[in-house]
């Protein structure tokens, strides 16, 4: 997973990530089971990031969490860092 080009843009939006689809499942790929934990109920609703074509990648809730709160450290690092 890597951060999307289009994040690193000086946007409003929040940072998306790309995901390998090598490294998910078919069900992973199809929104089906989190792209980070492999749960499949309850069927993930929350956006992690995206497929290289663009398709989105859903993560349970408690996964989502996870993602928000690392990118939130890595914005106030980068914040810093300037």
């Amino acid at each position: 997973m890597r951060p999307s080009d289009a994040a690193n843009a000086d946007t409003a939006t929040t940072e998306r990530y790309i995901f390998d689809p090598g490294s998910l499942s078919t069900a992973q790929i199809m929104g089906e089971a989190c792209a980070i934990c492999h749960v499949k109920w309850p069927r993930p609703r929350n956006p992690l990031g995206e497929l290289p074509e663009g398709h989105e990648v859903y993560g349970c809730e408690e996964c989502a969490g996870i993602v928000e709160a690392h990118t939130a450290r890595s914005m106030e690092h980068a914040l810093a860092i300037h």
